[in-house]
């Protein structure tokens, strides 16, 4: 009896996934263990193996269709078995040969939740439209019923939600002026166009969601480094004479925030529209700058960490992501994140809180600054920090304590260390 192969759900977080390569095609033989098709989401690669063996019958969706989660992607079965009314909604699409018998590839009604229907103008007309996009819709104040759908049979999906508001956004309010001509068409040599990856997608549209839904605003402050960068020479000192792992600045600032947060319960935690979930452990996200565009690791339990244990598990999380290969479940459930754009001379800038968290601590490079002292004007080794916080969820006084605090810390980094 043919089987249905389906999309597999990677993580809690993740709605659907990308498809990427079919390293089987309809026809072929397949065996228990053989590689189907590889797929990604907008965090790492994956490889879906055939827990069945048989012939492959189907493939519902091409490479480089985003499939939701659990949808059905492709048929295995036996040679020749007839599969035009597999869940009563199949639609031969396409013959091919295998061996001497004919096998239809079909599209199949996908599996999936159960979607709700909207009516159009049109009496005799039905749009259906899945619980995301309708929710996404009424956030947005927009009509779903005016979305062109792209979804399995017709269905609108919250990707065509996103794509009507971006085309609402650009429509004209009123006619443009006239602007005078001029030849300034580029030579076909100079420019290349190349095509968005499908990660790069992801992430454009969730940094968009991200801004469009959170009323987001960045407090930028500095602290003296003195004492923090000696702490550090003297730990690689220890290294040198010891062999002790390697702790960076880095690791110190994320042991510095994974103690100083837990005083702010409105930093620590998600908001999901009519509640804030406030966590009692913080699970720290740490930027990370791939290959394949930005990935956000998770470090749970930092608070529970020492600054060794930290800076081992951190650079753990770097490497893994960084390979593309990083588990699911380390992608996800982070309560606050910190990215640090410091060693590339980035002085100061605003990062994109990760939705649903709360805030997002950006850490600037060393510049050198000036100060009062005893009447005397004195140099000094400041670092800054940019804090991006919901203003739906924290108030600016909070904000700004947290990071007046988290600054008082790393500038007495050895009695953090004590406490």
């Amino acid at each position: 009896m043919a089987d249905f192969i389906i999309m597999p759900k990677q993580g809690q977080s993740v709605e659907s996934c990308i498809i990427t390569k079919w390293n089987k095609q309809v026809g072929d033989d397949v065996k228990v263990g053989d590689v189907l098709f590889s797929y990604e989401t907008d965090k790492a690669t994956f490889e879906e193996e055939a827990a069945t063996a048989g012939i492959l019958l189907a493939i519902l969706a091409k490479e480089g269709e985003d499939v939701p989660c659990l949808n059905n992607v492709a048929i295995i079965g036996g040679q020749g078995e007839d599969i035009s009314v597999m869940n009563g909604a199949a639609k031969t699409q396409d013959v091919r040969q295998a061996g001497d018998e004919k096998v239809q590839a079909a599209v199949v009604e996908p599996s999936g939740p159960i979607i709700e229907t909207t009516q159009r103008t049109n009496e005799d007309s039905r749009v259906f439209v899945s619980p995301r996009a309708k929710k996404t819709a009424e956030r947005q104040g927009m009509d779903a019923a005016m979305a062109t759908p792209s979804g399995p049979n017709g269905r609108i999906i919250e990707r065509d939600i996103y794509r009507l508001s971006e085309e609402t956004a650009q429509s004209p309010a009123a006619p443009q002026q006239a602007v005078p001509t001029a030849d300034v068409s580029a030579e076909p040599g100079d420019y290349t166009d190349e095509k968005l990856s499908n990660v790069r997608k992801v992430i454009a549209k969730a940094m968009h969601a991200s801004l469009s839904n959170m009323a987001q605003l960045t407090n930028h402050t500095s602290f003296d480094t003195t004492k923090l960068l000696e702490y550090r020479k003297q730990i690689k000192a220890r290294k040198t004479e010891t062999g002790v792992e390697d702790i960076t600045l880095n690791d110190m600032i994320l042991f510095a925030v994974s103690r100083v947060l837990k005083n702010y319960p409105s930093l620590n935690a998600h908001y999901l529209d009519d509640k804030m979930r406030l966590f009692h452990t913080v699970n720290l996200g740490i930027a990370v700058d791939t290959d394949r565009g930005l990935l956000v690791p998770t470090l749970f339990g930092a608070d529970k960490k020492s600054l060794g244990e930290i800076s081992r598990d951190a650079k753990a999380l770097i490497k893994a992501a960084q390979s593309g290969r990083i588990a699911p479940g380390l992608l996800a459930d982070g309560t606050f994140t910190v990215t640090n754009l410091g060693s590339l001379g980035v002085e100061v800038f605003t990062p994109v809180i990760n939705p649903p968290q709360t805030a997002i601590l950006g850490v600037c490079s060393i510049v050198p600054r000036v100060r009062e002292t005893d009447g005397e004007l004195k140099q000094y080794p400041a670092m800054g920090l940019s804090l991006t916080y919901d203003h739906r969820a924290v108030d600016g006084a909070p904000a700004a304590r947290f990071a007046k605090e988290l600054c008082n810390a790393l500038e007495n980094f050895d009695l953090l260390l004590a406490i």
